[in-house]
């Protein structure tokens, strides 16, 4: 299975480090990945957002063509990225931030309130972990594990982060399993 996905909102919510630790885990697995990330010149507040490929086969290019799936935690991206999820495909919207519809009738969405689940478990920075746990429910792209392991690795010099932003996921990922619409 080849995974094509969009990781977007604004600079300073993580959405990089989402994809790095993604793409880190299908490493893991021995598949094939690529992450390209792209942000604008404020970083922190601007817009930022990253494309990972994970595949079992030779990847071919690493730009997303079709997106599989899209994370958008933010309304700019939902707006940007709603039509390059391809049909069929998985769009996860930060309904915490975006009150907004979707438009599309052709992909699955989820809505899922990732800032508001990070504060519940103490703090906003969480979110994208919440994200990324959500993601991992709704494609199977990399095992639970995995990402896990790649978190930990990731963050080796601060052990202290690394139970909560696993509970992170996790919350996440369950919220999407839980909720199926």
């Amino acid at each position: 299975m080849r995974h094509e996905m969009i990781m977007s909102g604004f600079g300073g919510q993580g959405v990089l480090l989402m994809g790095q630790i993604v793409t880190y885990a299908g490493m893991l697995e021995e598949k094939h990945v690529s992450w390209i990330p792209s942000y604008g010149p404020e970083m922190r507040g601007g817009t930022a957002n990253c494309s990972v490929i994970i595949t079992e086969g030779l990847p071919g290019s690493p730009m997303v063509e079709e997106a599989t799936a899209a994370v958008v935690l933010n309304l700019p991206s939902l707006d940007k990225f709603e039509a390059a999820v391809r049909a069929n495909g998985v769009l996860i919207v930060n309904s915490s931030l975006i009150d907004k519809a979707v438009k599309r009738q052709d992909i699955k969405v989820y809505r899922v309130p990732v800032n508001d689940i990070a504060i519940e478990l103490g703090n906003l920075k969480m979110a994208n972990m919440v994200a990324l746990g959500a993601l991992i429910a709704a494609t199977d792209a990399v095992e639970m594990e995995s990402l896990f392991t790649a978190f930990a690795k990731k963050f080796a010099s601060k052990p202290q982060v690394i139970e909560v932003n696993k509970a992170a996921i996790k919350r996440g990922y369950d919220y999407v399993k839980n909720n199926i619409a």
